[in-house]
Formats: structure tokens, sequence, C-alpha cells
């Protein structure tokens, strides 16, 4: 991709990521791919979901942060990283950002803040390929 599409991708993938979307998130574990659909959202190069650390997706992602994501024509891999509980000082902002993103969803028996393994899972995109309207995009993030 060269620098003038900079702007064009950011703005595509704000508009179809900037809110709550349903993508596939993959891992590996010796081996074997899992995948499974998570709510995210997207925002400068990341996307950030709210999750369990004890679940099989954080566990694999403790021994391999390596993921593939992919959704509206959309595909790409990444970095995964547990920031930690939803609660967290750090993570304030963004937490207040992810609650109202998630609005629809978060407050209904879904998210249990009070578990402190209730964390925020943020996948730093590496590369991805982005089609709109026949144009395909090869993005190094």
């Amino acid at each position: 991709m060269n620098e003038k599409q900079l702007p064009e991708v950011e703005r595509i993938m704000w508009e179809r990521f900037g809110c709550d979307r349903l993508i596939s998130i993959a891992t590996v574990e010796n081996g074997k791919p899992y995948v499974r659909g998570v709510n995210s959202y997207y925002e400068d190069g990341s996307f950030y979901i709210v999750t369990h650390a004890l679940s099989n997706k954080m566990k694999q992602i403790e021994k391999n942060p390596v993921v593939a994501v992919c959704g509206e024509w959309f595909s790409g891999h990444g970095i995964g990283e547990n920031l930690g509980h939803i609660c967290a000082k750090e993570n304030e902002d963004l937490a207040d950002k992810l609650r109202c993103v998630f609005g629809e969803w978060y407050d209904n028996g879904h998210v249990d803040e009070s578990d402190p393994n209730v964390c925020i899972l943020r996948v730093r995109l590496t590369d991805g390929i982005l089609y709109q309207n026949g144009k395909r995009f090869d993005i190094a993030f």
C-alpha cells in the first residue's frame, strides 16, 4: 500500500469496524487452529474485545500471541495482548469507550466487571487485506 492510500484505508476500517462489529479471531494451540466469533471495536490499527482471561482464547494467546482475524471483507494478522482488568486505572478511558460501543449487550449479564478476570484483549494488527468496491488494499500496519 502506498502512503496516499493510508487515509482511505483508515477511513474504510473506521466505517466498517469503528462500532460493535462481529469478527472472527483465530488462535493456534499444539499446531491446531481454533476460530471463534467475537464482538470487537476498531481504532488506530487495533481491534479491542472484552473477554475473560481464563477463556481458551486468552490461554492460547498467552502461549502464542499471533492471531488471525477476519470480517466484512477484511482479513489480517495481529498480536494479541491482554490489557488487564476492564476496571484497571490504566484502562479507564478505553473501558468507558467500550462500554458505550458495546452498550446494546454489555450490561445484560454478559459482563461482570467485579470479576478480576474480565479483561480487554487488544489485537494490534500487523498486516491485512481489505476489499472495497472491487479494489484490494494490501496493508502493513
